[in-house]
């Protein structure tokens, strides 16, 4: 095989892998842990440091981005062919 070729096909098949791996991922596993509570659904305030509940989550866990995109499709296509 040419060498060019080879490493053509090594730099196409890696992020098509990656690609796809990451959108099985966000199939199967849609939800992640927050960042701001560390899956807790609670934040601290600044002055006192009471509690509060997490502003960018419900329960500790929010939608991936992938996912996100996928429902925006999936919303958008499903409203085209109404």
């Amino acid at each position: 095989m040419d060498p060019h070729l080879t490493a053509a096909i090594a730099l196409t098949t890696v992020p098509a892998l990656v690609t796809l791996g990451y959108a099985g991922l966000c199939w199967v596993i849609p939800f992640k842990t927050c960042q701001r509570c560390a899956g807790t659904g609670q934040t601290t305030t600044r002055i006192l440091r009471r509690p509060r509940a997490c502003r960018r989550c419900d329960r500790g866990t929010r939608l991936r981005f992938g996912r996100r995109v996928f429902n925006h499709f999936h919303r958008l296509r499903s409203e085209a062919t109404r």
